[in-house]
């Protein structure tokens, strides 16, 4: 039986981060220095780090943006097309094919081995099977991932077939996340969702018949109409179809999406729920999973025990080398940050001339190297001094002794010593509106697309 959300609402907490509603503006934190502070003229840098041997020890990904949709979700701000036809996509598959195959022949990359591909979107599960087939042909010439930990694949349930899952299972991959966000109609409609909640149940038995090592379902707590008597009933679904990991997001508005638009000039029929309430949403969450055997994996992520690890996850946030190919997709290469073009003929043409499709750049110093594992691993909620010692040469605990003395003062922070620091449940669900205060100030109050 579900709990009454009174029964298990988190206690508050005193805090200088009083702002409630949900406004306008990027909340989620997935890098550092902020994507606002990337430019064109750092291009050259970036380049010269492709051209360098990696870092000894250094491990490798691949990303590979697949950004065809259905519809687009009206809370989305990725880059992504919904009217391209067969014909468009191969199109854009050829080009992917050309970008990895540049990469693989790069001192950087060439003979590394792969520790995991990650096929993101978009909506990855929108390409055919036979597109699926032959890209993945293709793109394991260029850039073996045989021994690859995890090939995680994307899916939005109304794209997925029988034969397509067969394919998907077929070309490697190992994880499996299914974008279900909620189990009720009204609400995908209201959010722009292409799918409906009976597309999730006819496609389930198909999945599971597969075996594959690990099955995901995506949730956002607080989409547009969401109560919460409709949110307890996408928890208990979600705990009923028993996923090895269920991801939780509370739902933001960045400024590229149709809500945002919307929002600021007052045409937002129904408000998205306030911070307040997402978080006590999130929290509720948390409670049941974990009172049906998942236990906490990060701020936004349950797993069952002994299941199988978030790898593509936990490579990033340890500081990883990572491809990202596709139109608009982020890299991160020996300390250089660097981002394709947005726009889908420069990604194309730039491709049919035999160059990489740069736009802008960073290049990181090691204290911001520093910086972006801190902030990135406190979202599993807690993290190892001794690991940023060994690695950074540094103490954490005095390097950022103003923010955890913050945190401490404000109910965040509910152990630091020098073995571990660990963030309350209350810090957990709030950790991204936490981050900035790690930031060196240069970074703080600024865009951070």
């Amino acid at each position: 039986m579900n709990q009454p959300l009174s029964e298990i609402h988190p206690e508050p907490v005193t805090s200088t981060l009083a702002v409630t509603e949900t406004d306008v503006g990027s909340v989620f934190v997935s890098n550092y220095p902020p994507y606002s502070f990337w430019k064109p003229e750092f291009l050259q840098d970036a380049e010269r780090a492709l051209q360098a041997s990696p870092i000894p020890g250094s491990t490798l990904g691949l990303y590979l943006h697949i950004p065809f949709c259905r519809k687009r979700c009206k809370f989305c701000y990725f880059r992504v097309f919904t009217e391209k036809n067969s014909d468009e996509v191969q199109t854009y598959l050829d080009a992917l094919n050309q970008e990895v195959s540049l990469y693989g022949r790069l001192p950087s990359v060439s003979g590394r081995p792969l520790k995991f591909v990650y096929f993101g979107g978009g909506t990855p599960s929108f390409i055919s099977a036979r597109h699926l087939k032959a890209l993945a042909k293709h793109l394991k010439k260029s850039i073996p991932w045989t021994g690859a930990e995890e090939v995680t694949f994307e899916c939005e349930p109304g794209t997925l077939t029988q034969a397509k899952l067969e394919a998907i299972k077929e070309i490697g991959v190992t994880r499996l996340s299914l974008g279900v966000e909620s189990f009720d109609d009204f609400i995908l409609v209201e959010n722009g969702r292409a799918h409906r909640s009976a597309e999730i149940y006819r496609v389930m038995p198909w999945i599971r018949s597969l075996n594959f090592e690990q099955i995901n379902i995506d949730l956002i707590a607080g989409m547009i109409g969401e109560t919460g008597e409709t949110w307890h009933d996408s928890v208990q679904r979600t705990i009923d179809l028993s996923p090895d990991s269920v991801t939780i997001y509370q739902m933001e508005l960045p400024y590229n999406t149709v809500f945002s638009h919307e929002l600021v000039r007052g045409g937002l029929r129904i408000r998205p729920a306030d911070w307040d309430t997402k978080r006590a949403w999130h929290h509720y969450a948390i409670e049941r999973f974990a009172q049906n055997g998942y236990e906490i994996s990060s701020a936004y992520t349950m797993v069952k025990r002994k299941t199988n690890r978030f790898v593509y996850r936990d490579a990033v946030w340890h500081g990883t080398d990572m491809i990202g190919a596709g139109v608009a997709s982020f890299s991160h290469m020996s300390g250089a940050h660097f981002q394709n073009v947005s726009g889908w003929n420069d990604y194309v043409e730039s491709l049919a001339k035999g160059s990489l499709p740069l736009s802008r750049a960073y290049i990181t110093s090691p204290r911001e190297r520093l910086i972006r594992e801190v902030i990135l691993q406190l979202k599993l909620g807690e993290i190892n001094p001794q690991y940023f010692r060994d690695k950074f040469a540094a103490n954490i605990l005095e390097e950022f002794r103003d923010a955890f003395d913050i945190l401490d003062r404000e109910g965040y922070l509910a152990l630091r010593n020098a073995d571990c620091v660990r963030l309350t449940r209350q810090g957990l669900l709030r950790v991204d509106q936490l981050l900035p205060r790690f930031y060196d100030p240069e970074f703080r109050n600024a865009r951070y697309t």
